[in-house]
């Protein structure tokens, strides 16, 4: 509308003042106009001051100001003002056009018909009013693209097949095929659907070097009035198999607010959860938590979906899948005791029919002597607390009981930090008399690590504690106090449970801890029972209760009650979860279009944790067919121990990508990742017109943007592009519409004026 009434105005469309060189181009009649102009004012200001009666110096001075406005404005006509600008050479230059031909053009938000069908009516064929205008002009080529950019084939058309859009990877085709021709410029139709990894910088430098503008043309709606997606699913990669996983599910909206939804999530088919959201305003995203029992050891996908609701415009993007490992490894944890208690009899109790979990457990009976449980041999553990990295680094956490901080050594200390530090194992401290403040763990590189503030020992007995034991608000949505089927029953069973003991007073926490649960005693003051926090590459946990063994032998307590051991799976198994290996192995993404390459990076380390960067390093991909491709991996640069290769997913399917290391002949270790190929879905997620990206291409290529509505003026707009084969034309601008009206609105203000002051 705006570009209408300018060229009522002005003649020309706004491109032509944007590239054209404002100059005059006077004759010598002009000259003398000039003198004459300059007169006429001289004698207006004469004549304005001898004017008497009841005009006042402001209304004299107004009347002077336009009757010179007016002179200024004949003498501006008279020296012939006009702009120069560079026209392109008809059928003398190369116009390419680039057709959207991916998925999403499939969407149905274009005066209710499907994206494509404004390519078809605008760019279909040649006799279309809108290319017919580009046509007359240029020397067209016409490109459709998805992933990348082809030629169009006539007789085939557009398909609107293609998985992805990859705009960088299209203008790229585009301009290397071009090369070496006079080129005007590119018209890019598209809805702005960016779903590649790659960086569109690249390729806008290499159009912003060669000077070819990119005339982008948006489809669609920038919000669907109805929609309903999953946006993102936040799961582990790899878990151990009987892993009770509580996922979040993030869902975004438009047009369902108030309106529930339902989101239902499916192992290779089979619905294993369910639940139920509310939806909040429209844009504002809704999470939903769904608890989900990782049951059968191997790479699983598991499948989250959210039921359709009514009038959904987009339906393929209510549906996300995740891969997770599930595996079945024994996962080992350093248990060490300072005294004989009940605490680790029960614990290792809970645990022991878990064929995940060893618990080695470390128990002092007295100076220099201890009972080594569940070792694997008759050297682990013989004298005492590892005193070695490369020992201690082979446990995957460690949980230290009632044991003060004077049992170990300096480098001990510093040992056990650095084990969840820099190994990003898990350490968890229990509750006891010689725990926290008690055991003098103040100032130590242990408490630095731990999740709560450990303060020092005060003289005399510390006090024994009675303590009705709660979740938090976070703890109640944590993978760790799920102690029964559901969380409504957790946290019913919280509740039933009976009091237990603490003698270490924990209530502060330190900056991005959390507490899991909280106790109150008699006098209902709240003390930290469970807190958690990241460390480095780890995890650390601080668990002040002395006596959990009481919620299993309480007399309120059922025999065949598995309060108790549900707990101590729960925690333990979390503790555990996500430590890395000596070789931690990941992929650019879990999943990829069949051809696509996909990155491979290891992080290499040795038995001390320290990254090795002299390693060779060899991934061993696994096909869907079962046969298997050698890749061999080198140093990245991008920081130590990092390698890095690529492999082809030639065909659909799942591939097992297993990476060894090794150094001077001697294995370092081995790790697996899994990706699978096939159809992607990526183009219906954020499918509304992505109106910043086509802004972004033409501005930083020197082009134009448009939406669908006003693509009538784009012929005439390159044109003046300046580019490819141009020649030099001039365009009048003393006749404009403009002109003519600011001549007349100028003498009837002046007249206009000078009948309010009385001076007619």
């Amino acid at each position: 509308m705006l570009e209408s009434v300018f060229q009522a105005l002005f003649t020309y469309r706004p491109v032509v003042f944007e590239q054209g060189a404002f100059r005059f181009d006077p004759s010598a009649g002009s000259y003398a106009a000039a003198v004459a102009g300059l007169g006429l004012a001289i004698a207006a200001f004469l004549t304005y001051r001898r004017v008497g009666g009841q005009s006042t110096p402001r209304a004299r001075a107004v009347l002077f100001s336009l009757r010179l406005a007016l002179i200024a404005l004949v003498v501006f006509c008279l020296f012939r003002p006009v702009l120069v600008v560079k026209t392109a050479v008809p059928q003398q230059n190369v116009l390419a056009v680039l057709l959207d031909d991916s998925r999403s053009m499939q969407v149905r938000d274009w005066n209710e018909k499907p994206r494509g069908a404004f390519e078809e009516e605008q760019f279909g064929a040649p006799d279309r009013p809108l290319m017919k205008a580009l046509s007359d002009k240029f020397l067209i080529r016409t490109f459709h693209f998805s992933s990348t950019a082809a030629r169009m084939d006539p007789e085939s058309g557009l398909t609107f097949a293609g998985t992805g859009t990859h705009l960088g990877a299209a203008l790229d085709a585009a301009r290397q095929e071009l090369a070496g021709l006079p080129v005007a410029g590119m018209v890019l139709v598209s809805d702005g659907a960016d779903t590649s990894e790659m960086a569109l910088a690249p390729a806008l430098l290499g159009l912003k070097a060669e000077k070819l503008p990119v005339y982008t043309v948006g489809v669609g709606q920038t919000h669907l009035a109805k929609d309903l997606q999953v946006d993102r699913v936040s799961a582990p990669p790899s878990v151990l198999v009987g892993n009770s996983l509580l996922v979040d599910v993030t869902l975004s909206h438009s047009g369902f607010a108030g309106e529930t939804a339902t989101v239902d999530v499916e192992d290779e088919g089979r619905i294993v959860g369910s639940e139920k959201v509310k939806l909040g305003a429209d844009g504002a995203p809704a999470t939903v938590r769904l608890r989900v029992t990782a049951s059968e050891i191997g790479p699983r996908v598991f499948r989250f979906r959210a039921a359709t609701l009514p009038g959904e415009v987009v339906t393929e993007n209510n549906v996300r899948d995740t891969t997770i490992d599930v595996r079945g490894a024994r996962e080992k944890i350093l248990y060490y005791e300072g005294e004989p208690r009940f605490e680790m009899k029960f614990i290792r109790r809970a645990v022991a029919d878990d064929k995940n979990l060893q618990l080695v457990a470390l128990q002092r009976t007295a100076d220099n002597k201890y009972l080594r449980l569940d070792i694997d041999g008759p050297d682990e553990l013989a004298g005492g607390f590892p005193k070695t990295r490369e020992e201690l680094f082979a446990y995957r956490a460690i949980v230290l009981g009632s044991v003060e901080a004077g049992a170990f050594t300096g480098d001990q200390l510093r040992m056990i930090a650095e084990f969840v530090d820099k190994r990003g194992g898990g350490l968890l401290v229990l509750g006891g008399g010689r725990s926290f403040a008690q055991g003098n763990w103040a100032g130590t590189p242990v408490a630095d690590a731990l999740p709560v503030v450990v303060e020092r020992a005060q003289a005399g007995e510390p006090p024994l504690m009675r303590l009705k034991v709660s979740p938090t608000r976070e703890g109640a949505e944590h993978a760790v106090t799920q102690i029964a089927e559901t969380q409504a029953r957790s946290l019913k069973r919280w509740d039933e449970l009976p009091q237990v003991t603490s003698v270490n007073l924990l209530t502060q926490v330190k900056p991005g801890a959390t507490v899991l649960l909280e106790g109150k005693d008699e006098r209902g003051r709240s003390q930290v029972v469970l807190a958690s926090q990241r460390y480095g590459r780890g995890k650390t946990l601080a668990f002040a209760v002395q006596d959990s063994w009481i919620w299993q032998m309480h007399a309120s307590i059922p025999l065949e009650d598995q309060t108790h051991e549900n707990l101590w799976r729960q925690l333990l198994r979390w503790l555990v979860d996500g430590v890395p290996g000596a070789v931690d192995v990941r992929t650019s993404s879990d999943h990829v279009e069949p051809g696509e390459p996909v990155v491979v990076e290891a992080t290499v380390a040795d038995k001390t944790y320290n990254e090795v960067g002299d390693a060779k390093v060899t991934a061993h991909v696994t096909m869907p067919d079962g046969a298997v491709e050698t890749v061999a991996l080198a140093l990245s640069g991008d920081r130590a121990g990092q390698y890095r290769g690529t492999f082809a997913s030639h065909t659909a399917g799942r591939y097992e990508v297993k990476v060894e290391a090794e150094r001077a002949g001697v294995a370092l270790g081995s790790g697996v990742a899994h990706v699978q190929a096939g159809a992607s879905t990526a183009e219906y997620f954020n499918v509304g017109m992505q109106v910043q990206t086509l802004r972004r291409i033409a501005e930083d290529t020197g082009g134009r943007y448009y939406d669908a509505g006003r693509v009538s003026g784009l012929a005439e707009d390159i044109r003046y592009g300046g580019r490819g084969v141009t020649t030099s034309e001039e365009r009048d601008l003393w006749s404009l519409p403009i002109v003519f009206l600011l001549l007349i609105g100028l003498a009837f203000a002046e007249w206009g004026y000078r009948r309010q002051t009385g001076l007619a």
